[in-house]
């Protein structure tokens, strides 16, 4: 039996791209999790949010062109609202699934901040595209309220900044449920991105890595395991080439040498090694785990996926 704690990322895979989706997609991390609970740990869950902050994003700023009066939300805004609207879905999943098994465990959502660096270089560096394809005159639009745009095949879209996390400022919230035996949701999409500004807290138009999030959440907290659920059961290299290879047991030097290879796509498994590498690095007997949604259970047990240790 095990009394130790996991920090598990939910990847995209485990809501889907609407509202049917989620609603059906979440049972299956939600049988993740109750596996987990059942096999005794303490479980602390984040969560992309990749399509669902972009549909509310989209539907706001529609809102707002089309009815007088109101105004385009701001992005940490619809961050806010995303990590409510999957919080909701997913923290009943899993209370129904538990209670199918015999298990109470109280499930709870945190909106949760994360302190970002208004002097931080991705700022000057945006990578993140958010929101619908514009025309001409609106991306024009965008540049003249001093907002970054892209080219894209159908049209222009705006992009934002992402910068590396400083400070989960509801921490201390997080760890005394999780002590108290909850299962806690958090940080969802990397947390809602704000700067300090005296003792007001200002929302950044910035999307924050979530694996970083997720390494930097599970090093404050003191978690044992840090557990990515993915749509692959292991973080390949050189994927789709003749020199494609899966990664299985690997230790933390040999993950460093990966990322300062080039090898992994920069906007997809390279953040993931980081912060899994990251984690890894700033504590002692600390494992870190990328495997598929449906083999979380396997997973820990260190049967299948990418694990990287000292």
């Amino acid at each position: 039996m095990s009394n130790k704690r996991v920090v598990v990322a939910l990847g995209r895979q485990a809501f889907g791209k609407n509202l049917p989706e989620q609603k059906s997609n979440v049972s299956i991390a939600a049988s993740a999790i109750a596996d987990l609970v059942q096999m005794k740990y303490q479980v602390v869950i984040t969560h992309s949010n990749g399509p669902q902050v972009g549909m509310i994003h989209t539907a706001m700023n529609e809102f707002s062109q089309h009815h007088k009066g109101y105004t385009p939300a701001p992005m940490s805004v619809c961050s806010a609202m995303s990590q409510g609207y999957i919080g909701y879905d997913l923290q009943n999943a899993i209370r129904t699934e538990l209670l199918n098994r015999g298990i109470y465990k109280p499930v709870c959502t945190i909106i949760t901040q994360v302190k970002v660096d208004p002097f931080d270089h991705a700022f000057n560096k945006p990578i993140k595209s958010i929101g619908r394809i514009l025309n001409d005159d609106e991306a024009e639009a965008e540049r003249k309220k001093g907002n970054y745009v892209t080219k894209e095949e159908n049209g222009w879209r705006r992009v934002i900044a992402s910068p590396a996390p400083i400070e989960v400022y509801e921490l201390d919230s997080i760890r005394m449920l999780a002590d108290a035996g909850h299962i806690v949701i958090a940080a969802g999409g990397g947390g809602i991105p704000v700067l300090e500004q005296g003792t007001r807290l200002k929302g950044a138009s910035a999307v924050i890595e979530k694996d970083a999030v997720a390494a930097k959440l599970a090093h404050e907290l003191d978690a044992d395991v840090l557990l990515f659920l993915t749509s692959d059961d292991q973080i390949t290299i050189d994927k789709g080439t003749e020199n494609e290879k899966k990664l299985e047991h690997i230790h933390l030097e040999e993950a460093f040498k990966i990322l300062d290879s080039g090898l992994l796509s920069q906007h997809a498994l390279s953040p993931k090694l980081s912060a899994a590498a990251q984690f890894v690095a700033n504590g002692s007997n600390r494992i870190a785990i990328s495997t598929h949604l449906n083999k979380a259970k396997d997973g820990i047990r260190e049967k299948v996926g990418t694990i990287v240790e000292k």
